[in-house]
């Protein structure tokens, strides 16, 4: 039987999704009604923030970002979509060797801050994706 343990595993890969971006015409209002009706607690940061454990390491917490962003904002740019997906990765160093090799458009170098490691690239459809590697 294989072993479901995949702790040591530093595949270069996404392990989930580690945001949800949207554009709106009005960011503040809809987040108060989502916080009124829903019960999304927004941070300091205009997002609502989900939290989970690690399968694997059950001691992790991971989360998921939620947030609204002004319609227009440049930060979804190049796109003109009005959506923008972060998803989790691992060796995200390794991640973006592969993803040059395999032609992908790639933004920008990887950015480190105090809560992980940042560089966004384009799918083949205008999207801009950004990739986040965790501390």
């Amino acid at each position: 039987m294989e072993n479901q343990n995949h702790s040591n595993d530093n595949t270069p890969k996404v392990t989930g999704i580690g945001g949800i971006f949207f554009f709106l015409d009005n960011p503040k209002e809809t987040k108060d009604w989502y916080a009124k009706n829903l019960g999304l607690e927004i941070n300091d940061w205009g997002s609502a923030s989900f939290e989970s454990r690690n399968l694997d390491n059950p001691e992790q917490i991971e989360s998921t970002q939620w947030c609204p962003f002004k319609k227009g904002d440049e930060y979804f740019s190049p796109s003109k979509k009005d959506f923008m997906v972060n998803y989790r990765v691992q060796n995200i160093e390794g991640l973006l060797e592969k993803l040059k090799q395999n032609g992908v458009t790639v933004l920008d170098d990887i950015e480190t801050y105090d809560y992980g490691k940042f560089v966004h690239i384009m799918d083949t459809e205008g999207n801009k994706i950004e990739l986040w590697e965790p501390n």
